[in-house]
């Protein structure tokens, strides 16, 4: 037997929960996929893994302690006519200058920024920190799902189809485990599945339980018609240029189901190397190429969907931050607070939410880091009622009790 929760791997294919609602695949959600996924609210979650320095993403100029404890590593305070340095936002906070392509949209107010953001946890283990964070339950690990399948399952299988809930990875991601029906894939071209000498059996299997009855003709269907919208054969619209790096390809699909209207809901992508243990540099260096790759990559993504981005939020999210001064190897130890983005046609951007704790030596958590004064689930928690619609947060937060509206959307 085979339990209604599996994974199947091959070519880069894991398909979760298929047969928890039999109901998802009907002939008529693919009938009125194209009337109805155009407005379909849409939230793409980024996460960025390993921990990733908020204050030089979003550089507090503005605080005299910044430039004491970072005298290498500090990115300068913005000046007339120099390109490489904080671009100013606010009269206090600056973009990192590797961040430049994201600052038209922030400027047209469709980019939000929310400083000293993270999880109440105090744990520095990347692996538990990220699973609290995927769980939506910082410090209990009794959850055995993530809190944006959570959602999909509050919000049942009205708007379902095979493709509502799209993760761009080998394994399916914590946050997007759990009863609701979701697929993880590294490539859209590689989705499939396809027959091999390790996994002939667990490919009958899952012929023997569809293959034979209409939802396995949809399932297989669906497959068919996402291979043949090759990536390969994509044009960007609007000018948008995505980075070649995987992470900028992962974007570039993303969007492409999206326009393809397959009743893409939610979809979730994740960037590595942001541990900066060393020669972390400032304007320039390993921090700054990744944010080049990482900023280019959101704002491709941003121009390429046009007046899609009207029901669409992007949210990013990574573990916790980095220690406030900087060690001896020019890089930063495990923190505390950080910060994350929102983009969108929803979003209230042009401004940076939250309370800034302050970066003097009592102001500091534990005496070392950037003091927590925004939960993350207060940010998600905005984006599942206020853009998705999910009328019980408690379900998706189980335990959690939100603090003051934001506001972002």
């Amino acid at each position: 037997m085979i339990s209604r929760r599996f994974f199947i791997k091959s070519s880069g294919l894991a398909v979760a929960s298929f047969a928890a609602v039999p109901s998802f695949l009907v002939r008529s959600a693919f009938a009125q996929a194209n009337a109805a996924s155009k407005d379909r609210p849409i939230v793409i979650a980024i996460f960025q893994r390993g921990a990733a320095d908020g204050v030089s993403m979003v550089v507090p100029f503005g605080d005299r302690h910044y430039y004491d404890v970072r005298q290498q590593i500090a990115i300068a305070a913005p000046t007339r006519g120099n390109s490489e340095v904080a671009l100013d936002l606010d009269g206090f906070f600056g973009l990192h200058p590797a961040l430049h392509s994201l600052k038209p949209i922030y400027d047209d107010r469709h980019l939000a920024i929310v400083h000293a953001v993270g999880s109440p946890s105090t744990t520095r283990s990347h692996f538990d920190a990220q699973d609290y964070m995927e769980s939506g339950t910082p410090g209990n690990k009794g959850i055995a799902d993530g809190w944006m399948n959570r959602y999909l399952q509050t919000a049942g299988d009205r708007r379902a189809t095979p493709f509502r809930a799209v993760a761009f990875s080998s394994n399916m991601p914590r946050t997007l485990m759990g009863t609701a029906p979701a697929v993880a894939m590294t490539r859209i071209s590689d989705f499939g599945v396809r027959a091999g000498s390790a996994s002939d059996d667990i490919t009958r299997a899952f012929e023997a339980m569809y293959g034979r009855n209409e939802t396995g003709k949809e399932t297989f269907e669906a497959i068919d018609m996402l291979k043949k919208a090759n990536p390969l054969q994509y044009t960007p619209a609007n000018g948008a240029s995505y980075p070649a790096s995987p992470f900028g390809q992962t974007l570039l699909q993303i969007s492409q189901l999206i326009k393809a209207d397959v009743g893409l809901e939610v979809a979730f992508a994740d960037i590595g190397g942001w541990d900066t243990h060393a020669n972390q540099g400032n304007q320039r260096g390993q921090l700054s190429n990744r944010l080049r790759e990482f900023g280019d990559g959101l704002a491709a993504l941003y121009r390429d969907l046009g007046d899609r981005m009207r029901n669409v939020v992007i949210i990013t999210m990574t573990e916790f931050g980095r220690a406030i001064r900087q060690n001896g190897s020019g890089g930063t130890d495990h923190g505390h607070a950080s910060c994350l983005f929102m983009l969108g046609g929803p979003v209230k951007g042009g401004k940076v939410y939250g309370k800034w704790p302050g970066l003097a030596p009592d102001q500091l958590f534990e005496g070392r880091d950037l003091a927590l004064t925004t939960d993350f689930r207060d940010v998600f928690a905005e984006v599942v009622t206020k853009h998705m619609g999910a009328r019980n947060v408690g379900q998706v937060f189980p335990g959690f009790t939100a603090g003051a509206p934001l506001e972002i959307v």
